[in-house]
């Protein structure tokens, strides 16, 4: 028997599927293989169904099946279904708005929301995120970090703002905020979003913001900021708590930033009373200079620091933070310029499964030919010194056109080794090669149950959005530097901005989850991208630059780029 294989978009593929039923019965040479595959170059990473037609040695061409045994209806589907390159959303999840802009101060774009971060502990997720973010002609930041809880394991969601942090809400005294990132201290019962309070609301101030924490017992009602660094020169800060009660610093919580506006370097702060109070930054031992580090701690109470230096670096601390060692490189970044001068600064996102193993994925072009398009790699390691080769994770073929970018990765902490449970919610434009006008973002995840080897083709959670929907920083038109995915009860919840069309000059960005759980893999195929090999001699389509701010102001010399020993 001979087979030929036509690729369908789902879509498509269910339609002919279901108008094959009653023909398939008399017809028992033709077999339906309703698999799903990865690998086309069509309008987006949804799935594809392949449909198996199994023929007579004498029927040998495509033509001849179609022309002559297929009936007449197939051929017209087929050719509407590729020319057409049409997209259902494979994953046929229903997304909920968890929050909206309700400011109307006068230095913001308003009805927009940008950059969440997430995390879930119990039945509790909270999540929060800029709110009102503030145009570039007029600076950075945004009028408020917002919040937006569940306590019911996401089931239904509430939603404010943080009280005291900037003048727009409740007696704060800052200008503005950005940068919020949320963890929970056990030993404490206190949730913690930090958050990066600005002094200097522009690239012409000499100044930038301070490190400032807010408390919660229950995710919903927020106490006053409390400061972690006073100095007016930071950026990019990130918090996580030693939840492990062997530990022996069970209840340290540690929170990151650098002094972008000062020496550069990436610091350290650590609190022992649930964070009331917080010692002084400390550098690694080589005073490594970097941005966006996403801090993770082990359960034998090692904390592991990826950033963002000349490449994806790190350093780590197993004294509880009393002293850190030196940085050391984890993988060189080989970027692809993504299109219509959308905000990607290609920064880290960074998970722990329960054992302590620590992934750190970004966005990459070392897979792709001429670094047309990027994808989303990952590399893990047990102890935060030795780190595994760089993997591709396999969202669609290396020969399709789909950019994928800002990925947030989320781990189940009940898993772990070859049984982890993680998932990845990303952005990617579904043709790499567009314009300002024509750019498509959309949103997408993919998932694996065994640790990684494996995973779930992408899958369409959200849009097309147009470019002109967003609101644009002094750094291109936002969604987020980062985005938020946690595990609940076993059960993975991205939060993301989508933007719809904007209402006259009013825009419609907001924050929003799906109305349940991402679904794993189940019987669907997974695919592995361990096998796929860099493209010889793959280097970036631009020239790299890495920087201490998010704003990409203040460059990182190449003096400070650590030396990266493993070649990757």
């Amino acid at each position: 028997m001979e087979d030929t294989e036509l690729r369908l978009e789902m879509s498509a593929a269910m339609k002919v599927k279901r108008r094959l039923a009653g023909w398939v019965s008399v017809r028992k040479n033709v077999h339906i293989d309703t698999n799903l595959l990865p690998g086309y170059s069509g309008s987006g990473p949804a799935k594809l169904e392949k449909i198996r037609l199994r023929e007579s040695p004498m029927k040998s061409s495509v033509a001849a099946v179609c022309g002559r045994e297929l009936p007449s209806f197939l051929p017209v589907m087929l050719v509407l279904a590729i020319s057409l390159g049409m997209v259902l959303s494979a994953s046929a999840q229903s997304l909920e708005k968890i929050s909206t802009d309700t400011f109307t101060n006068g230095d913001s774009d308003h009805k927009t929301e940008v950059e969440p971060d997430t995390f879930a502990w119990g039945n509790t997720i909270v999540s929060a995120f800029h709110i009102a973010r503030r145009p570039g002609s007029i600076g950075w930041g945004s009028a408020d970090v917002g919040f937006s809880t569940s306590t019911n394991g996401g089931v239904s969601w509430t939603y404010g703002s943080l009280p005291g942090l900037t003048v727009n809400y409740e007696g704060g005294t800052y200008g503005a905020a950005a940068d919020p990132s949320v963890a929970y201290d056990a030993k404490h019962g206190q949730w913690l979003i930090s958050t990066l309070p600005l002094v200097g609301l522009s690239s012409a101030s000499r100044y930038i913001g301070d490190v400032a924490v807010s408390r919660s017992s229950d995710g919903l009602s927020w106490g006053s900021p409390i400061n972690i660094d006073k100095t007016h020169l930071d950026d990019k800060n990130w918090t996580v708590c030693d939840n492990t009660t062997t530990s022996p610093y069970y209840g340290n919580c540690y929170t990151e930033w650098d002094q972008a506006y000062g020496t550069g370097d990436v610091l350290m702060s650590v609190s022992s009373d649930g964070g009331q109070t917080w010692s002084a930054g400390q550098s690694s031992s080589d005073q490594a200079g970097g941005l966006g580090g996403e801090p993770v701690v082990q359960p034998n109470g090692t904390v592991i620091v990826p950033f963002q230096g000349g490449g994806i670096d790190v350093f780590s601390s197993s004294n509880g933070g009393s002293t850190w060692g030196k940085s050391q490189a984890i993988a060189s970044i080989q970027s692809h310029l993504v299109a219509g001068g959308l905000r990607n600064p290609d920064l880290p996102s960074v998970g722990i499964d329960g054992v302590g193993n620590v992934y750190v994925v970004w966005s990459d072009c070392r897979f792709r030919t001429g670094c047309k398009e990027n994808d989303i790699v990952m590399s893990s390691s047990s102890n935060g010194t030795t780190w595994s080769t760089v993997t591709r994770i396999p969202i669609d073929a290396t020969t399709s056109t789909v950019d994928h970018f800002l990925p947030g990765i989320g781990i189940d902490p009940a898993t772990s080794g070859s049984t982890a449970h993680m998932t990845i919610v990303y952005y990617y434009y579904p043709t790499a090669s567009c314009t300002a006008s024509t750019c498509n973002l959309e949103v997408g995840y993919t998932t694996s149950t065994n640790g990684g080897s494996t995973w779930t083709a992408g899958k369409k959670l959200a849009g097309p959005m147009k470019l002109a929907w967003l609101p644009v920083s002094d750094n291109g038109p936002m969604v987020a530097d980062y985005i938020g995915v946690s595990y609940v009860n076993g059960n993975p919840f991205g939060v993301f901005a989508v933007a719809q069309a904007p209402t006259g000059s009013t825009l419609a960005e907001a924050m929003y989850t799906t109305k349940t759980a991402l679904p794993a893999p189940g019987t669907e195929p997974t695919f592995s991208g361990l096998g796929d090999k860099p493209v010889a001699g793959a280097k970036s389509d631009h020239e790299m630059h890495f920087y201490y701010d998010d704003e990409g102001k203040r460059e990182i010399p190449r003096s400070r780029w650590i030396v990266n020993i493993s070649g990757q």
